[in-house]
């Protein structure tokens, strides 16, 4: 017998994308043709901001074999095509298959008359009619209506199947610059929002001492980073080892390591499972020279279409991986790291998309580690005080 109790798969927040992202439109209604030309008129327009993608199926009524190496039984060929990569596969893809490789773009935009998406774009196009009456039940979040060739109305069952069609924009298909603006307006309103996470539950063993209960401004320091980033960020969470939970003041949010063993990479990777749909402004707890400037410098060039936003490091020209906004698309990216055995941010930021920014003031990134950099920064600090 099974236990009413027993859960036979953990409960985890999945992040709330579609078939392919987290922005995606299926173009419906239209010849082919006519949907790859607004396609190409839209990202044309969009991608010198955003990572475009655009997902289709062949139209050749001819039966193909299989280019390459595929036609001698392997499942996997890329190609160097110098100006951009190709990768053919042999085996069909799965639904998971299709958010992996999109998993970079900010933007997919889809032939809707093979392929469905999160939210839609109906065409009314007169020869169409009957197609897309076959795909109403596709027509699940529709949020825009182009009106094609001589049409002057919506059709009737279009009306039926969407009560709040007059509420939609509709324009013209012809509009393109107002179809431009709209997925402009649309990809401005899925940015992200910020989460902060405070990374002190790290063990201090330089220190010899809790690097985050050290008290440089009158209040222990994870306490004073967490009011800091209150004034940028929707929700502020103290990251923390389970059993540091309670110790820390129930007037802050706490987010215990459920990633346990990885340092600040499990911590980061705990806060997305937490949320996967937010980005994440880490900071670790042990940078009392940190200050709003460089908060506010990093959040003015965030790049939400990067996996990270990152300062620079002025020695080694490294990224700061503990002062970083990690977009929500850093999650799989660390995930598959993990995968290969690393465990490092910093690897992570080098190895991917990321915007690096020269620091106002590299000083503000100082790491205090041991005894000896304690005594450094407070003699500054309390020199700053008496000349402020």
């Amino acid at each position: 017998m099974i236990s009413k109790e027993h859960k036979k798969h953990a409960s985890l927040v999945r992040p709330t994308s579609g078939s392919f992202g987290w922005n995606e439109w299926a173009i419906v209604g239209a010849p082919c043709i006519n949907i790859k030309l607004l396609a190409n008129d839209v990202i044309s327009a969009l991608s010198a901001k955003y990572k475009c993608a655009y997902s289709d199926a062949s139209h050749n009524d001819e039966v193909t074999l299989p280019p390459g190496r595929l036609a001698s039984g392997a499942v996997l060929e890329y190609t160097d095509q110098i100006n951009h990569h190709q990768f053919n596969y042999n085996n069909s893809l799965k639904p998971i298959n299709f958010k992996q490789q999109f998993a970079d773009a900010d933007m997919v935009l889809v032939n809707g008359n093979h392929q469905p998406a999160k939210a839609q774009v109906v065409i009314i196009y007169n020869n169409k009619s009957a197609s897309l009456q076959k795909r109403l039940a596709q027509l699940t979040n529709v949020e825009l209506i182009l009106l094609a060739d001589n049409v002057t109305d919506v059709f009737d069952f279009i009306k039926e199947a969407l009560p709040n069609w007059q509420e939609l924009p509709i324009y013209r298909l012809e509009e393109t610059d107002k179809i431009i603006a709209f997925f402009e307006a649309k990809m401005q309103q899925s940015k992200p929002v910020l989460n902060g996470l405070i990374l002190a539950g790290g063990q201090s063993m330089r220190m010899g001492y809790d690097k985050g209960v050290i008290n440089w401004f009158g209040k222990e320091q994870r306490y004073y980073m967490a009011d800091m980033l209150k004034e940028y960020c929707d929700d502020v969470f103290i990251s923390c080892r389970p059993e540091q939970k309670q110790e820390i003041d129930t007037t802050y949010n706490t987010l215990p390591d459920t990633f346990t063993g990885l340092g600040p990479f499990g911590a980061i990777l705990s806060a997305f499972r937490e949320n996967p749909n937010s980005a994440w402004l880490v900071v670790a707890c042990d940078m009392p020279l940190l200050d709003t400037n460089a908060l506010q410098f990093l959040l003015a060039n965030r790049n939400t279409s990067s996996i990270a936003t990152a300062y620079e490091n002025n020695t080694d020209g490294f990224p700061e991986p503990l002062i970083t906004i990690w977009e929500p698309k850093s999650y799989p990216v660390l995930l598959a790291f993990l995968a290969q055995g690393y465990s490092c941010p910093r690897k992570v930021l080098i190895n991917s998309d990321t915007t690096l920014l020269k620091p106002l003031d590299a000083e503000t990134l100082t790491n205090v580690n041991t005894p000896e950099d304690f005594e450094k920064i407070k003699r500054q600090i309390h020199q700053k005080i008496a000349s402020a």
